[in-house]
């Protein structure tokens, strides 16, 4: 005959263990609450977040638009007057004009930052078709990174405002040295050149400079302006180079070559003086579009 059970004798809890564990996630909890009071937030990070959810959710010229489909022309500065022959060009007197956009541009640069151009951070060159903003690369950006420091912020402030009120079209350059970077986000220098130069074309969009007038390049290590045996060569190599063109042929002419590489010649100058051609209209037919054949 089986022992009968007593009826005063208790269950056996199986569930002790939630006690334990609830007091383990508590302290987790505590201890990762410590962590983030201690931790310092990233203003730059914060800004680039902000800055895009405002723009979603308070702007409402920055939201979807539709697709234009009509003969609109790319915006571009009013060119100088047609020039005829190429020894006439040299005495045309492109940005002769006291009034002309470059050298505004160039002469408000350089008033709004004496302080970098006297320790030669930034550099400010030019001529009659365009203007290069220069800018080392360690005032943007840490170590082997794109993502933009809180002095970034600040300096394309106010490059943004000097830049807003023209028409030029822009493109930002991106440039490293020659040591090598294999990480997940950036297997090359080409990669971390083009994030960096996007960055700075997203930082200028969100301060109001039109988006439709910039492009962004990354020419990775391979136009050097120094020599990358020395530290002192490789931290000059590391730039970042804003260029304002006269008009779109100026700017893809430098985009295909680099402003390192590119010289005013007479056939360059020959561009300057002419706008832009008009962007290929789309034919819409149904669901398709069909774009036209380039006339050769």
């Amino acid at each position: 005959m089986s022992r009968r059970r007593r009826q005063d004798e208790e269950p056996v809890n199986h569930e002790r263990w939630l006690v334990s564990y609830a007091d383990f996630i508590t302290l987790l909890f505590a201890f990762f609450v410590v962590m983030y009071s201690i931790s310092s937030i990233n203003e730059g990070k914060y800004k680039v977040v902000s800055e895009a959810l405002l723009g979603v959710f308070n702007d409402a010229e920055r939201s979807v638009k539709p697709i234009p489909l009509g003969d609109e022309r790319a915006r571009t500065m009013k060119p100088a007057q047609p020039l005829v022959k190429d020894s006439e060009l040299s005495d045309a007197g492109l940005g002769q004009n006291p009034d002309d956009p470059l050298k505004t541009i160039a002469n408000d640069i350089t008033t709004a930052f004496g302080d970098l151009l006297a320790s030669k951070q930034l550099t400010v060159r030019g001529n009659e078709l365009w203007v290069e903003i220069e800018l080392n690369s360690s005032l943007l950006f840490g170590s082997g990174d794109a993502m933009p420091s809180d002095l970034a912020f600040s300096i394309i402030d106010k490059v943004a405002a000097i830049l807003k009120p023209f028409d030029n079209p822009i493109h930002v350059e991106g440039f490293t040295d020659n040591q090598p970077i294999r990480t997940a986000q950036y297997p090359t220098n080409w990669e971390l050149s083009s994030a960096r130069s996007a960055s700075i074309v997203r930082m200028l969009a969100m301060q109001g400079v039109n988006p439709g007038r910039m492009a962004s390049v990354g020419y990775g290590e391979f136009q050097p302006v120094a020599n990358n045996a020395t530290a002192q060569g490789r931290a000059l190599n590391r730039r970042v180079v804003l260029v304002v063109s006269r008009n779109l042929e100026v700017r893809r002419s430098l985009t295909g070559t680099g402003t390192a590489n590119a010289t005013p010649d007479a056939a360059l100058k020959r561009a300057g003086t002419q706008t832009a051609p008009p962007p290929v209209q789309s034919l819409v037919r149904g669901n398709a579009v069909n774009s036209p054949s380039p006339t050769l």
